[in-house]
């Protein structure tokens, strides 16, 4: 399997430096960041480590949940997954990611609903991200539409 790789480019001091972080590997595009816009409530053009994270999990559970479907006789028709990630401050000091919060729709024929929410945690366990990040607690919403 490859490895990816991004990389960021930053200057000056936390409170009022930034960076430009670079999807290396795919070439899709350079986003700036900065730690007031990360801390802040809008993000006005900037991104963060935790939308980047969000935008990792949501493609990786996406996946997960549609290969775990398949295995248990369903058709995936469409799912539309959102991942929340939240910053907060750590008691040890700093900060730290405080939740993950997985929210996903599917549309998916040959399976009942109690086999959908079945696959649905077996994904947040088995997805590659969600490994990663055992340390962070992750919910799950997830619900079986028709």
């Amino acid at each position: 399997m490859p490895t990816r790789t991004a990389r960021t480019a930053w200057n000056g001091s936390l409170e009022t430096g930034g960076g430009q972080v670079e999807l290396s590997s795919s070439k899709l595009g350079t986003y700036d960041v900065s730690f007031p816009k990360r801390a802040a409530e809008t993000a006005n053009g900037f991104t963060s480590p935790e939308e980047l994270l969000a935008a990792a999990h949501s493609a990786c559970y996406a996946m997960q949940f549609s290969a775990v479907l398949g295995a248990a006789g369903g058709t995936v028709e469409a799912l539309d997954v959102k991942a929340d990630v939240s910053l907060g401050a750590d008691p040890a000091g700093g900060f730290r990611l405080s939740g993950i919060h997985l929210t996903v729709r599917g549309e998916v024929t040959g399976i009942d609903e109690a086999t959908f929410l079945a696959a649905a945690t077996e994904a947040k366990a088995t997805c590659p991200v969600s490994k990663a990040l055992t340390g962070v607690e992750i919910t799950l919403d997830a619900q079986l539409e028709s």
